[in-house]
């Protein structure tokens, strides 16, 4: 459906605009000959971006609309902003935040989380997505969420959290899309480890393992035109092999009744690693049976 959406013409809205995927996302949808609203927090990071699209494109099909998706009137004055200038071919809820928590701890950072990363996407989808229905023409809404929504691994239970809701809510509206008939698509843009301005800050040098925003968004892109829904970008460290075994292996704690994540549980870290590095684990046991 992208390739129809953008054939067709029209509005890229890209919330988190104004840095790392989001930016990169919204130069791409530009270079595809759409018109593109940045939605960002107001500040130099949203000004400084516009004016580089600006000046790479032509100026008028380049409008920053400063919007704080945690504000549902900012989210509906987006949505009107974008539908009064036109029709909506692409919509990229992709602004996300992450702060430390902990399960019985720090409340007030799961609810930023949450607010930001989840209710920030449904308030986009449900600002947006009936007038997209009734335009009835080609579109796509894409969703950002994460690895960490899929497998869940210790360390920050509310992030994991706000991305399973993502997960969640984006198969939920490919659903119904689908039912209703409706010629928008739905997809789940879960990016690799990415050197972002969020990593950048504590990762003054890329590492080599992460990959740039622009090749996990040239990636997605491939994959979207495609007709992927799941589209788990991998980066110098992790193939797609590798995290489709990762998948099946939270997928099948549930099947075979092990601990919650067990691929961190020290009784079945040998277990993992013979699964999900199987060509390893052969040569291993071929020199020790020499």
């Amino acid at each position: 459906m992208y390739e129809s959406a953008v054939k067709t013409g029209g509005i890229a809205v890209v919330t988190g605009a104004a840095s790392g995927v989001g930016r990169v996302a919204a130069q791409r949808f530009a270079q595809a000959g759409l018109d593109v609203i940045l939605a960002d927090l107001p500040g130099q990071a949203l000004d400084e971006t516009t004016q580089d699209l600006k000046a790479g494109f032509d100026a008028a099909n380049i409008t920053a609309v400063p919007t704080d998706v945690t504000s549902q009137a900012d989210m509906e004055n987006l949505a009107d902003t974008a539908f009064a200038a036109g029709q909506v071919a692409v919509l990229m809820n992709n602004a996300g935040i992450s702060l430390p928590t902990k399960t019985w701890e720090s409340f007030d950072n799961w609810r930023k989380i949450l607010d930001v990363n989840f209710l920030g996407v449904l308030r986009g989808v449900q600002a947006f997505l009936p007038r997209m229905i009734e335009a009835d023409r080609p579109a796509v809404v894409i969703n950002t969420g994460s690895k960490q929504g899929i497998t869940s691994p210790p360390g920050n239970p509310g992030y994991n959290v706000s991305k399973a809701a993502v997960k969640t809510l984006t198969e939920q509206l490919a659903h119904e899309l689908r039912e209703a008939g409706a010629p928008i698509t739905a997809h789940l843009f879960v990016p690799g480890f990415t050197y972002t301005g969020m990593v950048a800050s504590f990762l003054p040098e890329k590492p080599a393992a992460a990959w740039t925003s622009e090749q996990t968004v040239d990636y997605f892109l491939d994959r979207m035109a495609q007709g992927d829904f799941y589209i788990l970008c991998p980066d110098n460290d992790v193939d797609a092999e590798r995290d489709r075994r990762r998948v099946q292996w939270a997928a099948e704690d549930i099947i075979h009744n092990r601990p919650a994540l067990s691929r961190w549980h020290p009784d079945y870290a040998e277990a993992f690693a013979k699964f999900e590095n199987p060509r390893a684990d052969h040569k291993t046991r071929t020199r020790g049976r020499r």
